[in-house]
């Protein structure tokens, strides 16, 4: 059976496990290496049953443990050669990534680790490269889309595939505009190359949900710009005028920023 958890998601650092009995692959590496082991160690895991480290981008809150990851464990890390190249160019990886542990991906091209079949896709951000990734284990389809600054008709169809769907839902756009921020910054979060708001993410998943989606995780709440229950409600709001019924039709949560999720097991009907 395959099964999910969230380390972690937001700026003070992002990561998720997606693991079987034998395999398990860590996206992003953005926590602590020694937070991520005492979390794990919580959960009866062991940081040796991740096989594959899966990078979306080279923001440090997405890489800053994964070269005392990779090092100390043996553990490959994939991501697409513009992500691997700021990976090394960002101070805040220490100790950088070993070249045996640098593994190139290509957008749109298949990777196939154990039984997990991986694509990743363009995702648009302000960093040197972004994807998001769809998973394939069996009969299950895994897909986890962050930083994106708008919504594109790729990975619409990548959320269309989806039963188990892991979307930023950063900001309120009221709050942010509202809020404490510098104007550049501003700009910079609600910019096609910035964060997914509440309301675009509402938004896309009508657009392109499936009956075959059983849950859905809003990620990378903003600290600042937003709130759990808003982005929750929000999402809920827009879902409802559209006649789609959150709990009903799909399961809806919230990533926390610091806590882990806890580990859900992933299955269709």
């Amino acid at each position: 059976m395959l099964k999910f958890i969230c380390l972690g998601s937001g700026s003070s650092g992002n990561s998720y496990f997606l693991f079987s009995e034998n395999y398990g692959i860590l996206i992003d590496a953005g926590i602590g290496i020694r937070t991520l082991k005492k979390h794990f160690h919580t959960y009866g895991l062991s940081l040796k049953q991740i096989k594959a480290v899966l990078i979306t981008h080279d923001h440090a809150d997405h890489i800053k443990s994964v070269g005392s990851l990779a090092n100390e464990f043996d553990i490959p890390v994939f991501a697409t050669e513009r992500v691997h190249e700021g990976i090394q160019r960002n101070y805040c990886v220490n100790p950088k990534l070993k070249s045996e542990h640098v593994c190139i991906l290509n957008k749109g091209e298949e990777l196939t680790l154990e039984q997990f079949r991986i694509i990743p896709f363009d995702v648009p951000h302000d960093s040197s490269d972004n994807v998001g990734y769809s998973v394939q284990y069996e009969d299950v389809n895994f897909c986890l889309i962050t930083d994106a600054g708008h919504v594109t008709e790729e990975f619409g169809g990548y959320i269309a595939k989806a039963n188990y769907l892991v979307l930023e839902a950063n900001h309120d756009e009221d709050m942010l505009m509202m809020g404490p921020y510098p104007a550049y910054l501003k700009g910079r979060i609600s910019g096609n190359n910035g964060h997914l708001s509440n309301k675009s993410a509402a938004q896309v998943l009508v657009d392109s949900i499936t009956e075959g989606l059983r849950h859905v995780w809003l990620c990378h709440i903003s600290e600042e710009n937003n709130h759990p229950e808003l982005a929750r409600k929000t999402v809920d709001a827009h879902l409802r005028s559209c006649g789609i019924i959150a709990g009903k039709d799909f399961e809806l949560d919230v990533l926390k920023r610091r806590i882990p999720s806890g580990i859900y097991e992933l299955q269709k009907r």
